[in-house]
């Protein structure tokens, strides 16, 4: 657990490179841009946890056709800034066989996340596998990577993030932008 000081510093010191109107503009055309893809396909979204809690409820208020909603938990960082494993701790409660899946992710970053994630999906024989990440950092992704999203929110350079969903040591998720930590943070 990280010191309620420290966290405050970070959030005082970081750079905000994306307000709440630049991320509601992304919204409002990633939504158009899905609804177009997905509106009759009866998709299955599928929320990576925790990071992407509150960019799917934003987005889910913007599809208007029939949908269902359900989770992954799926993690590399485990309350640091560095990620590692990836670690399994809850799998779709839903079946994905012959569905058409619409993973949400907060950040497209090395790509190892999200495409495990995507070959869960394929595994369990989705029909078709979608990816849409609220941030997509402009980086080399890791070696085996060959993924990128489907549908993106936000490019940005790769700094370490917080805000909207996106956390600092678990902490600053709740922060309505998006924000790059301070160099003496990382």
């Amino acid at each position: 657990m990280s010191n309620p000081n420290k966290i405050n510093d970070v959030f005082e010191s970081a750079d905000c490179l994306f307000n709440m109107d630049d991320i509601n503009s992304a919204l409002d055309r990633m939504g158009k841009e899905i609804s177009d893809e997905l509106q009759d396909k009866n998709p299955l979204i599928l929320c990576v946890m925790i990071g992407a809690l509150i960019p799917t409820g934003h987005l889910l208020t913007r599809f208007h056709f029939p949908l269902e909603v359900d989770y992954i938990h799926a993690t590399r960082y485990r309350s640091s800034t560095r990620g590692a494993d990836l670690h399994w701790l809850v799998e779709p409660r839903q079946k994905l066989e012959d569905r058409t899946v619409l993973i949400v992710d907060d950040i497209m970053d090395g790509g190892l996340t999200l495409s495990a994630i995507i070959d869960y999906c394929k595994a369990a024989n989705a029909k078709k596998v979608y990816s849409a990440v609220m941030v997509n950092k402009r980086r080399q992704r890791e070696p085996g990577v060959t993924i990128e999203p489907d549908f993106t929110g936000l490019d940005t350079e790769d700094r370490y993030l917080f805000g909207f969903g996106l956390d600092y040591e678990e902490y600053l998720r709740n922060v309505p932008g998006i924000y790059a930590v301070a160099p003496e943070h990382q």
